[in-house]
């Protein structure tokens, strides 16, 4: 698959999340079958005003690539500044444009989700951001912002004359938030109605909802979100049912543990020792889902603050639990 003029070479996406998608997260991912990364959405008018901590959210890891840079916003002069500064910080093959942040303090300011309460606007926003942008540009949409209100199909279409590359839909309204099931249906006439690449979202908590998901749509991608909390390993698992092999058995509670202290020493790498452990401490809860007598060890994650923390926690939880 291509978008604009670069080749993509794997059907699995890396859904951007704040909090969530920092470039330690992405290379783990990457190394387990992500094959398009996206940054965290990071806001155009911090970058405009110059924002340092905004500009280190769109540091690739080392070789990161295809990955894209997102951005948010519904200033139109501002998009499309905050679109060069952007792509020249992150060195990105993509420039994506939030029109699927649900969360309150987004929409309540016009950006995210709530610009596809003005369809005439996201448009002219996106066309201002692909004359300015020097990569290719996408972007990330919900179905609508309520269920009066699927327009997922009309705003793909105007989006693509307007120059978008691509589009990602995640099968819910705003009003949804994380609520009720995907509906895929969506995605399936948006894939129908473009030409350029759709990229579905929502709903994948499996290696083979990712093969479900694509053949209910016809989507290019799969955009792996929530699903991966804890569990990089679902871009493994996908890969596989992908490809028509046996799904590699689930990692034991030691691998976990390894996988987790890794992310948090490549965190501290890119950025400093104590905001990775502190971003880290839902993470490392995350990686002990389902695992028995875990809650004890989650008390003690929630109180870490170096890395020698962290150390202590993975020897005790190593010594003391099992898998579930």
């Amino acid at each position: 698959m291509q978008i604009g003029n670069v080749e993509i070479r794997s059907k699995l996406a890396l859904a951007p999340m704040a909090g969530v998608t920092d470039a330690a997260y992405r290379q783990i991912c990457s190394e387990l079958g992500a094959g398009l990364t996206y940054t965290e959405l990071v806001s155009a008018k911090a970058l405009c005003y110059q924002d340092k901590k905004s500009r280190q959210l769109l540091r690739p890891f080392p070789g990161e690539t295809p990955f894209t840079a997102q951005i948010f916003g519904s200033d139109i002069s501002c998009m499309a500044e905050a679109a060069q500064i952007a792509v020249e910080a992150s060195g990105a093959d993509f420039l994506d444009i939030n029109m699927g942040c649900p969360v309150g303090k987004v929409v309540s300011s016009g950006d995210g989700c709530a610009l596809m309460k003005d369809p005439d606007k996201a448009i002219r926003l996106a066309e201002a951001v692909v004359k300015a942008s020097p990569v290719p540009v996408t972007v990330k949409m919900r179905r609508g912002w309520d269920k009066g209100s699927i327009n997922a199909v009309e705003l793909s279409r105007g989006l693509e004359q307007a120059g978008v590359s691509a589009v990602a839909v995640h099968g819910r309204t705003r009003v949804q938030m994380y609520g009720g099931t995907a509906d895929w249906t969506t995605i399936a006439e948006v894939k129908a109605a473009v030409s350029i690449p759709v990229i579905a979202n929502g709903d994948i908590f499996s290696g083979e909802d990712a093969v479900r998901i694509l053949r209910r749509t016809g989507a290019d991608m799969a955009m792996i979100g929530r699903g991966c909390f804890g569990n990089p390993w679902i871009f493994r698992e996908a890969a596989a049912a992908l490809a028509g092999e046996p799904i590699p058995a689930k990692p034991s509670l030691a691998e976990r543990c390894d996988t987790a202290v890794r992310q948090i020493e490549l965190a501290a790498q890119y950025n400093c020792e104590k905001i990775a452990v502190l971003n880290a401490r839902r993470h490392y809860a995350w990686y002990l889902k389902g695992v028995p007598h875990a809650s004890y060890y989650k008390e003690q994650i929630v109180h870490m603050e170096t890395l020698e923390d962290v150390y202590q926690v993975t020897a005790g939880i190593k010594r003391d639990l099992h898998d579930g």
